[in-house]
């Protein structure tokens, strides 16, 4: 590949919208939930369940009921999305971002498989 063609194709990539955001992955089976923020919502769900498939999920009881009840019991959603392009802080605005939901949702003990916040 010549250079010329090399930087534009990097002119490409940079002008590409990546989207940062809340998700939940619900257990349909027994109500149980797991919210997180990621940096890069793309191909987000491909590669949770090729973590789950491939037992190295970092949430071990989320992973045990994966395993368990399989891939068909659960369900995947974009909470709230918002383009990375625009934030200069990305860890504090997923903090932003991830803190409503998961006092909206608790998703903790029997409700959820986030571990409780530290008082």
């Amino acid at each position: 590949m010549d250079k010329q063609k090399r930087k534009e194709l990097v002119e490409e990539f940079k002008e590409i919208k990546t989207y940062m955001g809340v998700i939940r992955i619900s257990n349909k089976a027994n109500g149980k939930m797991f919210v997180a923020t990621y940096p890069n919502l793309k191909n987000k769900w491909l590669m949770l369940q090729s973590q789950l498939e491939l037992g190295r999920f970092a949430n071990l009881e989320l992973q045990k009921d994966w395993k368990e009840l399989g891939p068909e019991a659960f369900t995947y959603e974009v909470l709230e999305q918002k383009d990375s392009g625009d934030v200069t802080d990305i860890k504090w605005e997923m903090k932003v971002m991830e803190k409503p939901w998961l006092e909206k949702l608790q998703p903790y003990g029997a409700r959820g498989y986030n571990k409780p916040p530290r008082n």
